[in-house]
């Protein structure tokens, strides 16, 4: 998996080869392909919105991921702390975003990499804790809306390259690939 020949620049995963590019880093990868398929706004200002959403959303999705890492004694502690964040702080204000402009999409009314993003991370929110979604109704259109695209559709569908969430055999097997 870490090559010497110089394929992962920084030794290390995501790599992702496009366009005769090797792109390492996440948000190098993702940047690069929303501009791509137009799914990065229209002008700078656009982009910094989807930057700033992004993150935020990142923050968020960071709890959520490494849930499955934190010791058995502080995982009600941890699951807590992200009920919290995601009622209080974060869905909030992309709730509040939607409902200041009206508009389908957190970005000049199209769809970007920030309503993708935030689609994965109600995703992941909900298979944390269902119940959460109840007072974001926009939230909640948003999703729907996006997951009825077809190639979300299909992408969603059983079989389909999803992974499920990460789980305590998922995660020991990846140790032991990692730890060969």
């Amino acid at each position: 998996l870490f090559s010497k020949d110089g394929s992962l620049m920084f030794q290390q995963v995501p790599m992702v080869e496009i366009d005769g590019m090797k792109l390492a880093q996440t948000r190098a990868i993702l940047n690069y392909i929303a501009a791509k398929y137009n799914l990065y706004g229209k002008d700078i200002k656009e982009r910094a919105l989807i930057d700033m959403y992004s993150e935020g959303m990142a923050d968020l999705n960071e709890m959520i991921l490494h849930l499955p890492l934190c010791p058995p004694h502080e995982k009600d502690a941890k699951m807590t702390q992200i009920r919290e964040k995601t009622t209080n702080r974060y869905f909030p204000a992309f709730e509040k975003v939607l409902k200041s402009h009206g508009q389908h999409y957190l970005v000049g009314n199209r769809l970007s990499r920030a309503d993708i993003h935030l689609v994965e991370l109600i995703y992941y929110v909900e298979e944390i804790d269902p119940s959460l979604m109840a007072i974001f109704p926009l939230l909640k259109a948003l999703k729907t809306r996006i997951s009825n695209l077809p190639p979300v559709k299909k992408f969603l569908q059983p079989g389909s390259q999803r992974k499920p969430p990460v789980d305590a055999k998922a995660l020991e097997e990846a140790r032991k690939i990692v730890n060969k």
